[in-house]
């Protein structure tokens, strides 16, 4: 099942909106098989480990390990539970079931049903957390949200008078890059109205081999202009403002009423485009709204040698340290709202 984990995560980033599953398929003490999910709309984990078994008549004498329930019903795919029951494998050993509403145990009591044994819960918490984005999508009907800043050794994360298009570079390139393959593992990136002005960035991964996220701006004014590099890509963007009437945008614009708490409406918005996970990038004061809501999973935070003795104050988090990092020239301190 570890080895099951290990693939199931090299789908991370890739499979959205589904989760990632990771195959192996054992006969006699060997690995015969094994697979994990790739691509959204192509082959799953189940599919992928059967295939590469060569005598498929020793399936009939295999266990297949697999990291989450087999779904049970079509989609793009036909069912994996179908596919086991039509190879005939007599035991299947599940990490975790599948919270989707249309899977959630059907796929089990399919293969049970067919006569097959399946064990259950076997490195459910490590299951669970490789497909946290998926769970808590479907459990607290909202993105996963991970929150990251840069901040310097007194807490810093920018100049008071920063000027334009000249952000002071806080963390590393090690740590610039590692924020980059973070960028290609989630499905939407969000940045408020002032870094979007003050620091002119893309928000795309450029510095790591994976997708870019869809970004996610907020404009209550709709005061950033249309022709900063921001908008410059093929990447869909979504404009949460007070002004989504207005026409030839090159942003989706959602409208979003500022007199309320607009975390909340955001997030109700990002589950209805089936967006599963959203990296908070900034400014200050967009990540606190997150961590004032208590509508945060993770928090990511670079801190580096540097000291400017005044300027933007960083987020103000109280929470309990999961782990600690030294990097090359920064520390990298994670936390989990749990």
């Amino acid at each position: 099942m570890n080895r099951c984990l290990y693939l199931a995560k090299k789908g991370i980033g890739k499979t959205y909106p589904n989760p990632v599953v990771g195959c192996v398929i054992v006969h006699e003490d060997q690995i015969i098989g094994e697979g994990w999910h790739q691509q959204a709309g192509e082959a799953h984990a189940e599919v992928n480990a059967i295939n590469q078994v060569s005598d498929q008549e020793k399936l009939k004498e295999s266990t297949l390990y697999v990291s989450l329930e087999p779904c049970s019903h079509y989609g793009k795919t036909p069912p994996c539970s179908d596919l086991i029951i039509k190879h005939q494998i007599p035991k299947v050993v599940i990490a975790v079931s599948d919270q989707f509403e249309q899977v959630n145990g059907k796929g089990i009591q399919r293969l049970e049903d067919a006569g097959c044994q399946v064990d259950i819960n076997v490195l459910k918490e490590k299951a669970e957390k490789i497909n946290r984005r998926f769970f808590t999508f479907h459990q607290k009907k909202r993105p996963y949200i991970v929150l990251k800043w840069a901040q310097t050794a007194d807490k810093f994360i920018a100049p008071k008078n920063q000027e334009t298009g000249k952000r002071l570079k806080i963390s590393d390139t090690f740590s610039h890059q590692i924020s980059h393959k973070w960028r290609t593992e989630e499905q939407a990136i969000l940045i408020g109205k002032n870094t979007a002005l003050q620091d002119e960035p893309s928000l795309t991964a450029r510095k790591w081999n994976g997708n870019s996220p869809i970004k996610l701006i907020i404009d209550r004014k709709l005061e950033i202009p249309t022709d900063l590099k921001l908008f410059q890509d093929k990447m869909d963007s979504y404009v949460f403002t007070e002004k989504a009437e207005q026409k030839n945008h090159p942003a989706h614009l959602i409208a979003v009423d500022f007199k309320k708490s607009i975390i909340p409406q955001i997030l109700n918005i990002c589950h209805s485009l089936h967006i599963q996970s959203i990296l908070v990038e900034g400014g200050a004061r967009t990540i606190q709204g997150f961590i004032h809501a208590n509508l945060w999973d993770e928090a990511r935070i670079f801190t580096s040698y540097q000291t400017i003795n005044s300027g933007i104050k960083a987020p103000n988090l109280r929470a309990s340290l999961n782990k600690n990092l030294n990097l090359h020239l920064d520390n990298l301190t994670i936390y989990y709202n749990d």
